[in-house]
C-alpha cells in the first residue's frame, strides 16, 4: 500500500478525539517491519544526517540520536508530508480554542516556508538509539518561533525480543493540580502522535491550556530505536 493511502486509512476523527482527550493517539502498524528495519539500519552511517547528539553530554538523559539532513531520506520525507495535512486541522482547532491567533497552512511545504523565513532552516526529524540503562528525560521539542503543536514517534524495534523497558511516557501539568502521567504501549511499527508542548482542555469556564512533556523510561535490556517526526524546522 502506498504510504499516503495507508495514512489516509486511519480514522482521523477518532485520532483527533483521542488527542483532545488524552494529548496522544496511537497509529498501530504505521510502518511495516521491513520499513522499520531499513530506517533503523540508517543509524550506522552518517550520509543521511547533519549531527549526532550524545544525551549525557547535555543532561538530556542517556542514549543518543541523529538529526536527518536535507534532503531527508525518502521514507522520512514521505511520512512527514503525508501526516502533516491530517494533523493541521487538529492543530488549527487547538489554536482557535486557545485563542492563539494565526492558522497553520494546509500543506507541509507552505508551513516550512514560514519556518525558513523565520530562520528555522535545519531539519528536525531524527533517529534515536538507546541501550541498557539509557533513558530520555521529560522534555519539549521547541526549536524557534514557529512550533507545530503535534509530533510523531515510531517504534522501530520489537519490544520484548529486541529490548525491554523503554516505555514512552507523557506527563501533563494542569493549573493548580498535580501532574498526570501516561505510559503509551507501542509495538514495532506503531506510531504515537502527541502534543509538543501544550493542548486545550475543556473546563467549566471554557478551554484552558495544559502543558505536556514526553520522555522514555529506562531501557532494561537490549537496544531500542525510534524515529521522531517533528514538523517545524530548527533555527
Amino acid at each position: 500500500m502506498i504510504l499516503q493511502d495507508h495514512v489516509s486509512s486511519f480514522d482521523w476523527a477518532a485520532i483527533g478525539a483521542q488527542l483532545d482527550s488524552h494529548g496522544c493517539a496511537v497509529l498501530p502498524g504505521l510502518l511495516a517491519p521491513a520499513a522499520c528495519c531499513a530506517l533503523a539500519d540508517l543509524y550506522a552511517g552518517d550520509n543521511h544526517f547533519r549531527s549526532r547528539v550524545v544525551m549525557s553530554r547535555h543532561g538530556f538523559g542517556r542514549g543518543e540520536y541523529k538529526y536527518f539532513a536535507y534532503p531527508l531520506a525518502p521514507l522520512v520525507a514521505d511520512l512527514r508530508s503525508a501526516l502533516y495535512p491530517r494533523l493541521a486541522p487538529i492543530a488549527n482547532g487547538w489554536s482557535g480554542r486557545l485563542q492563539e491567533g494565526g492558522r497553520y497552512p494546509s500543506s507541509l511545504d507552505e508551513f516550512l516556508k514560514l519556518c525558513h523565513a523565520a530562520g528555522q532552516v535545519k531539519p528536525t526529524p531524527l533517529l534515536l538509539q538507546y541501550g541498557p540503562d539509557d533513558y530520555n528525560c521529560l522534555h519539549q521539542d521547541l526549536y524557534g518561533e514557529w512550533v507545530f503543536p503535534l509530533q510523531l514517534t515510531v517504534l522501530l524495534s520489537h519490544p520484548g525480543s529486541e529490548f525491554t523497558g523503554g516505555e514512552f511516557v507523557l506527563t501533563e501539568q494542569r493549573p493548580r493540580m498535580q501532574s498526570r502521567a501516561e505510559v503509551v504501549p507501542l509495538g514495532r511499527g506503531d506510531g504515537v502522535v502527541f502534543a509538543v508542548h501544550h493542548r486545550p482542555v475543556r473546563g467549566t469556564r471554557g478551554d484552558y491550556r495544559v502543558n505536556l512533556r514526553h520522555g522514555v523510561s529506562r531501557v532494561r535490556s537490549g537496544r531500542r530505536q525510534t524515529l521522531g517526526i517533528i514538523f517545524h524546522d530548527a533555527a
